[in-house]
């Protein structure tokens, strides 16, 4: 809301050209009036305005609609009433005389936390909808879902692909509670945790006496997952003996103990899960080709966190509900964001709850900045050499500003006052802004 018309129509047409949507109002009756009817991300508003001033504009937007942003526009006799503004809520204020340029740039910084803020309340959703342990809306992840909820309710042997640290334990364990074992065992192993003396009696159970150490008898982790579902992780570290003793059970829903001949009955639903190409450790004589397609008959793949950078907002909010339990989210300033969004987070899903958890520790409970993130993401955010080719952005605006002046002008053929009628500005604005960029009729001319 402006009332000067020449300043109005610059920050409209300077917006616009940033691709903005913009509704205009010359008072600051019609702005409450437009405010009570329609709800706007950013309101920018003068302070001195006639029939209602920016002060008052400023509340009314706060009481109908609090998450609106309020930038200011004061003069130097009008500061104090921005700065008690400010402290009443308004998002910034700028001193006039300003830069139009100074701005768009401003604006933009709210749009990029509006952006955020909503990712992050469509995670909430999310959470307040059950369904916590997966946070995802990228295509790569939709197509995961929809894929596990198809397979879930049969006994179909599973293999879950991915990095570490990408949540390939959350995908059995979801694939377990829809199924129809939901209520029987889940039995987690991880097959790179035991030497290969201990795998197979880990696995499969012992008799007293079956070894050295084996002092009582033992049921393995198949017995303790009957009727249920046994996960095995890391499933390309097993060894080939044991391999072969899993095709087995696999093949046959048998299980024979360390220490006896004597076979016994099971019924589980194995889903594994490796970080490892186990086509590759097939060529190279490391896994049983049989084996892999008896665990193979539906692959789940999960991408790893750089290849759904979408997906980084609402698994930030999801591990930082977790941890604040039911408190206000902190905000992220922008550093920190940029921060967060350009490190590649090699450890996945795993790395970035690491990181919340450390800069919800250090923040206490306020905004969380860049000195907040573990030392890892903060070094490659200050590491990172600016392209220097690129052009501040106030260069470069003044630059496409000075060439669609001479645009309008030549298309004017020349005729100030019609250009001026073109660029949708007053004469006396056109000429301030060919003296700005150093524009004499003689530069016209040529």
């Amino acid at each position: 809301m402006e009332d000067d018309t020449d300043v109005r129509r610059a920050i409209v047409a300077a917006l616009t050209e940033a691709g903005h949507a913009i509704t205009e109002v010359t008072d600051g009756a019609a702005a409450i009036e437009r405010i009570s009817s329609s709800v706007f991300d950013i309101v920018i508003t003068d302070v001195r305005m006639p029939k209602a001033d920016g002060v008052a504009v400023f509340r009314h937007a706060r009481k109908v609609t609090p998450r609106t942003a309020v930038i200011l526009m004061t003069s130097f006799a009008t500061v104090s009433n921005a700065v008690l503004a400010l402290k009443e809520g308004a998002h910034d204020y700028l001193t006039k005389p300003f830069d139009v340029d100074e701005l768009v740039i401003r604006v933009r910084m709210i749009e990029e936390k509006i952006t955020l803020e909503r990712a992050l309340e469509e995670a909430r959703a999310k959470l307040a909808g059950g369904d916590a342990e997966f946070v995802g809306q990228s295509p790569v992840m939709v197509s995961l879902f929809d894929k596990l909820a198809a397979v879930a309710p049969s006994d179909a042997a599973v293999l879950v692909t991915g990095e570490s640290g990408t949540g390939k334990e959350l995908i059995a364990r979801r694939i377990h509670a829809l199924s129809d074992r939901r209520n029987e065992p889940f039995v987690a192993v991880n097959c790179a945790s035991f030497p290969e003396t201990l795998l197979e009696a880990e696995l499969f159970g012992y008799e007293r006496g079956a070894f050295t150490g084996a002092a009582k008898k033992r049921d393995g982790r198949f017995k303790a997952a009957d009727r249920g579902t046994l996960f095995l992780d890391e499933i390309g570290e097993m060894p080939m003996s044991a391999q072969a003793k899993l095709l087995r059970v696999v093949q046959e829903g048998m299980i024979e103990p360390l220490g006896t001949n004597q076979a016994m009955k099971v019924d589980v639903r194995i889903v594994s899960a490796t970080n490892r190409d186990l086509k590759t450790a097939i060529s190279e004589g490391r896994f049983r080709a049989d084996l892999f397609y008896r665990l193979h008959v539906v692959g789940l793949h999960l991408a790893p966190l750089r290849d759904r950078p979408g997906d980084l907002p609402l698994l930030w909010n999801h591990f930082l509900a977790k941890r604040l339990a039911n408190q206000k989210l902190p905000d992220v300033s922008l550093r920190a964001w940029q921060a967060l969004t350009h490190y590649p987070f090699p450890g996945n899903v795993r790395e970035l709850s690491h990181a919340v958890e450390h800069a919800a520790i250090l923040s206490r409970g306020k905004t969380i900045e860049l000195e907040h993130l573990p030392e890892d993401i903060v070094a490659v955010a200050n590491s990172t050499t600016p392209d220097q080719t690129v052009t501040p952005l106030g260069t470069a605006m003044k630059k496409v500003e000075r060439e669609y002046l001479l645009k309008a002008l030549a298309v004017a053929g020349g005729k100030k006052a019609r250009a001026a009628d073109l660029l949708g500005i007053s004469r006396k604005n056109l000429w301030e802004k060919l003296r700005s960029h150093d524009l004499s009729d003689s530069d016209l001319d040529d």
